[in-house]
């Protein structure tokens, strides 16, 4: 079985110059492209706000929902672009998800966008980019988003 190419998505625009990159790779290194997306749980800002179980999960469902639909969108670009691609749906924090996911499929490379956030916003929100690089033990093209 050929080693993916893996492609995080976060479905913004940051992440199609990416995109593009791991379907020509594929294309031209004859591998498929996993196209992974990573739900995390929605965080409930407030002490005193408190939301009953049921409409967590209807929420959790709804996000996973929008999530697979957004997914099968991308997969379904890839294979109109003439790469063999499958998408992943993943719960939990984005780079470790990742990162799992590439070491468990022996991924031949991980391909993702960067915001090009710098300065005390990637301070404040962190980098996956960063983090997928720094825990891979394959290698991680980075593609400056738009």
């Amino acid at each position: 079985m050929a080693k993916p190419i893996v492609h995080p998505t976060d479905f913004s625009p940051a992440s199609r110059p990416a995109f593009r990159q791991a379907v020509e790779l594929a294309r031209r290194m004859r591998r498929p492209v996993l196209v992974v997306h990573v739900v995390s749980p929605p965080v409930m800002v407030g002490g005193d706000m408190m939301m009953p179980p049921q409409i967590y999960e209807d929420l959790i469902s709804s996000i996973r929902r929008g999530a697979r639909r957004s997914l099968d969108r991308v997969v379904t670009q890839a294979r109109a672009r003439g790469a063999r691609a499958t998408g992943l749906l993943l719960e939990g924090s984005s780079a470790e998800a990742i990162v799992r996911a590439a070491r468990g499929k022996r991924a031949e490379m991980i391909v993702m966008g960067t915001h090009g956030r710098s300065g005390l916003v990637r301070m404040m929100l962190g980098s996956v980019a960063s983090r997928v690089i720094a825990l891979a033990r394959c290698p991680v093209l980075t593609v400056r988003g738009t």
